[in-house]
């Protein structure tokens, strides 16, 4: 018999529910909270979820009970934009930026990524399983149950399988559910710099065929910008992808109005991330192209920009905004979506409800999994927290604190504190 689990006392269960597919404009407010409520799981599914009344009949000898204490119940975050392979870290290049040095021209020193990279590729596989199986605990304590998780930081063949089968032998052997995404196409490696069009070939006609041999990746992303790859890259790439089966996702006018968001539009890809530099034309092109924005925070605030993407204008232009942490180790070094909960409404003028839904069900919905996990409803995955605090709003409110007071996964707990 399927183990039974009820959550009761609560003060909110955040549930999300509504209808299927992402949430656009005023219904990004409507987090469908039941005051007072609780919920039944049974096995690694939630059966039911009502008021305390409602609940209450269904219990059973054979059921634990969980007493939330007046607290907070939400399902777990979904972080739609993650790195969390690598080795090392880039605390130097922290301090150099503290000084006064550009991420720039770190970066055209052969800092930034590619310090990255040569880091991961002198690791072993065991090496980069050990150490992000660390970041995963980071995640989970914070309230995330699912990451996207993106390879990149090899940049040959065989090092960029390396990172996929860590986030394979990572999604076996911790709670934490990865989505892989390949992203050969993170920067050009510098012994391709002089030749980056033989680069490119070798994404499309090796890479790409080993990574789906493999299945290894659901998605594969580009980082579109001059500095990187190209437009006219990221679509060879991009398609080469498409006809691989893959689903698609682009980095987008991060650094510049490169245009990027319009390629996305063009090509259909399930995300545009980042979009600091989008105008009201590359806003208007994800509108009509049923892109979703991924917007991160994150990686403004810890780089010392001002510049944060306008997502006012987009929830207003009825996108289904998306917000992620971009955990990395250089541009963005944090796992906490609480963290990106209040730079969104301090920054980008999101309201906390608009915020949750972005972190939630719009979230699933890019990995393909909104009608698994993102929601407390019946049938669903039973991914969800218990927040040490009665007000759903004090998660971005109260910035800079762990809230989570535990933590579940497929209806197993995996923190409490």
């Amino acid at each position: 018999m399927a183990n039974r689990l009820a959550v009761i006392n609560c003060s909110q269960v955040v549930t999300l529910a509504g209808p299927a597919g992402p949430r656009v404009g005023p219904e990004m407010r409507e987090l469908s909270i039941v005051a007072g409520g609780a919920m039944l799981v049974v096995g690694e599914r939630i059966a039911k979820v009502g008021t305390r009344e409602a609940i209450e009949p269904l219990i059973g000898a054979d059921c634990e009970i969980i007493d939330a204490g007046g607290r907070v119940v939400m399902p777990g975050f979904v972080d739609a934009h993650t790195h969390p392979v690598f080795a090392g870290t880039r605390a130097g290049e922290f301090e150099e930026r503290a000084r006064g040095s550009t991420y720039q021209a770190i970066d055209a020193r052969g800092g930034g990524i590619q310090s990255t990279v040569r880091a991961t590729r002198e690791a072993t596989l065991d090496e980069l399983v050990k150490a992000s199986k660390r970041y995963a605990d980071w995640f989970l304590r914070t309230g995330t149950t699912t990451v996207e998780a993106k390879s990149g930081y090899g940049l040959t063949l065989e090092d960029e399988l390396k990172i996929l089968r860590a986030i394979e032998w990572l999604n076996r052997e911790t709670p934490l559910r990865y989505v892989p995404t390949f992203l050969g196409a993170h920067d050009i490696p510098p012994e391709y710099k002089s030749r980056r069009e033989q680069y490119v070939s070798l994404i499309v006609d090796e890479m790409l065929p080993r990574v789906t041999q493999e299945k290894l990746a659901e998605y594969c992303d580009v980082f579109c910008e001059d500095k990187a790859f190209t437009n006219d890259e990221a679509w060879k790439i991009l398609s080469a992808a498409r006809c691989h089966g893959l689903g698609l996702r682009v980095h987008a006018d991060q650094l510049s109005l490169s245009g990027g968001a319009k390629l996305a539009a063009e090509l259909g890809t399930v995300t545009a991330d980042h979009l600091e530099h989008t105008d009201s034309e590359g806003i208007a092109a994800l509108k009509s192209a049923s892109v979703q924005p991924v917007l991160l925070p994150g990686s403004v605030y810890a780089l010392g920009s001002s510049r944060y993407p306008a997502a006012r204008e987009m929830i207003d232009a009825g996108l289904a905004v998306v917000l992620a942490t971009d955990f990395n180790p250089g541009s963005s070094p944090t796992p906490s979506m609480p963290m990106i909960l209040s730079l969104a409404s301090t920054h980008m003028r999101m309201t906390p409800a608009e915020s949750i839904t972005a972190v939630t069900i719009n979230a699933a919905y890019t990995l393909d999994r909104g009608d698994q996990i993102g929601s407390l409803e019946a049938g669903k995955i039973a991914d969800f927290v218990i927040h040490d605090c009665d007000d759903y709003r004090d998660l971005a409110y109260f910035f800079g604190i762990e809230h989570p007071w535990k933590v579940y996964s497929g209806g197993r707990p995996v923190f409490a504190r």
